[in-house]
């Protein structure tokens, strides 16, 4: 006798979406599309449309690394990161990670420099996301990357007196990329 798993799989919502018509697969979508926003910036991102894809992942990493503490928001690394990943599953395209990656890095470090940010997590997940970011550069073609190099450099140059000894980490990055 078989048993039944209690936790459908791909492999199961595959073999449904098989056998439903062009009509049914557009309404599906559709109903996707109108249950939230992360779905609605996954299609918008996937299929290219409008002018700033990377819009609402910008503005997921702006709220969670610079939150406003006037209406008691808090960070999140976490959710700030997830923005990333999210691109990443929808689009993937080296350009645009690499400039959410800079951007991650320039919010971070402008918040913590703002209210002068004491969380080892927090210093800690700027330092490995810039490892990632200069990364992510190095690995474009050279003429669109100079720009992202020179933000790059300024968060590094801007981050001198950050606690956690920030400035000199992101500074051994930078110079480690200019190496190779």
């Amino acid at each position: 006798m078989a048993t039944k798993r209690s936790t459908p799989s791909w492999s199961d919502l595959k073999v449904k979406l098989a056998d439903l018509d062009r009509a049914e697969l557009i309404g599906l979508v559709q109903a996707l599309y109108a249950a939230n926003r992360d779905n609605q910036a996954f299609l918008h991102a996937r299929f290219a449309l409008g002018e700033d894809v990377l819009k609402p992942y910008k503005a997921t990493i702006d709220r969670w690394l610079w939150p406003d503490y006037r209406k008691k928001q808090d960070t999140s690394v976490a959710k700030a990161k997830k923005a990333i990943t999210d691109y990443k599953r929808a689009v993937g395209q080296a350009e645009g990670l690499a400039e959410l990656m800079v951007f991650y890095c320039e919010r971070a470090t402008g918040f913590a420099k703002e209210v002068g940010l004491q969380e080892e997590g927090y210093a800690d997940a700027l330092v490995r996301m810039f490892a990632q970011a200069n990364k992510a550069v190095e690995g474009l073609p050279q003429p669109p990357h100079s720009d992202l190099w020179d933000r790059l450099d300024a968060v590094s140059r801007s981050s001198g007196g950050l606690a956690f000894d920030l400035g000199s980490e992101l500074g051994f990055l930078m110079a480690e990329s200019a190496k190779r």
